[in-house]
């Protein structure tokens, strides 16, 4: 969905009053994240039967279970993060787990800097994984 953003002393306007959740959520981040985050939400509604929803504050994506989602940083950068990180291969190391058990992600800090063959390989993967191997929660039991 396209929308305008129109400026008037220094504040944004919304002109679409369609937005989705997650295009709402987009809008009311600053420029620099506002354009990755649009970037990254259309490459992955780009991808056939995905689709999106904020979840815990943040934008999700999912098919049968949650692929992956867009966590803004407080350092400017946009981190595409893999709920089963620990399960893809990272075959070209784009993503960094940062010492967490299951979700591992990549850190964009701009839109002409992302590896678009590799992140697509790993979207890939993930959707794959998703489409074949059934998530299973990994909380122990009480």
């Amino acid at each position: 969905m396209l929308f305008i953003t129109l400026c008037l002393c220094g504040e944004k306007i919304n002109t679409s009053s369609q937005m989705s959740e997650v295009e709402n959520f987009i809008f009311e981040k600053e420029d620099h994240q506002q354009e990755i985050l649009q970037f990254l939400h259309d490459l992955m509604l780009s991808y056939p039967e995905v689709t999106d929803k904020i979840r815990y504050r943040v934008p999700f994506y999912y098919r049968k279970s949650w692929i992956c989602y867009l966590n803004p940083q407080k350092n400017g950068s946009i981190e595409l993060v893999f709920l089963r990180g620990n399960e893809l291969s990272n075959a070209s190391g784009i993503l960094n787990a940062k010492g967490r058990k299951q979700v591992a992600g990549i850190e964009i800090f701009n839109t002409k800097d992302i590896p678009l063959k590799a992140l697509d390989e790993v979207i890939l993967e993930a959707l794959l994984l998703d489409e074949t191997v059934p998530y299973a929660s990994k909380r122990k039991k009480k």
